[in-house]
């Protein structure tokens, strides 16, 4: 890893579905975890939930794994919550914040933790959901609040102040951890940083880009207008 990402105090989670990328990345000291959820399954093409989630598990090496249940309704995601717990101590039980029609999974968050099993609510976008999220955690295991900092940017809307007071409202909790989900660009895991949040979840277009951090400008325009000559060559096209 880069030198600029291993001086930072934020942890780095890869976020992903594909096996082989995912058993390459245990490799790299600074990947201090994983996460996975359905979608990202679905569009590798994974068929066998448990065989995947046990081989993840496997391959991480003690190392924090994120599993998301598959359930939308309560007493079902109860069931599944436990059931995915029961696989490793590692694992982290991904419950998203309400169903799909909108109802409050919190009820069911504070039952489980209560319970001993360790979460990853998800799915959160408002300060007001972290603000309903976090007793319900507070005395219970290990668990982490995920809020989709890049998804609220894709709306225009600037996360840096509601991930500031995130930070605020998880940070006297020594057992709870904020990670900052879904981002959409390098510059990201040093905002994240920045303002004390303890994770960030990287998808691998954004692990592969650490070779430009801290790359010299001029050098990168050069490498640009090379890119572009070359594929312009290599088209074939004419003017």
């Amino acid at each position: 890893m880069e030198q600029g990402i291993a001086g930072l105090g934020i942890h780095i989670y890869a976020d992903g579905a594909d096996i082989d990328r995912l058993r390459t990345l245990t490799t790299h000291a600074q990947i201090a975890g994983f996460t996975t959820n359905p979608t990202l399954l679905r569009r590798a093409g994974v068929t066998d939930y448990e065989t995947f989630s046990r081989d993840l598990i496997e391959l991480v090496d003690g190392r924090p794994v994120s599993l998301e249940v598959l359930a939308d309704e309560t007493d079902e995601i109860i069931r599944q919550a436990c059931c995915l717990a029961s696989w490793g101590p590692n694992v982290f039980v991904k419950v998203p914040i309400t169903t799909t029609d909108g109802s409050s999974l919190v009820p069911a968050i504070k039952q489980l933790a209560g319970d001993g099993v360790q979460l990853n609510v998800t799915a959160m976008l408002t300060i007001d959901q972290v603000r309903e999220v976090v007793p319900a955690l507070a005395d219970g295991p290990p668990a982490f609040v995920s809020v989709f900092a890049g998804r609220i940017a894709d709306t225009g809307r600037d996360p840096l102040p509601l991930m500031t007071e995130a930070v605020a409202l998880v940070a006297p909790h020594h057992d709870l951890r904020l990670i900052w989900a879904s981002p959409r660009e390098v510059l990201n895991i040093f905002q994240a940083d920045s303002i004390g949040c303890d994770v960030i979840t990287l998808t691998d277009d954004l692990i592969t880009k650490f070779s430009f951090i801290g790359k010299d400008l001029d050098q990168l325009s050069l490498e640009t207008v090379r890119m572009f000559v070359k594929d312009a060559a290599l088209s074939g096209y004419k003017l």
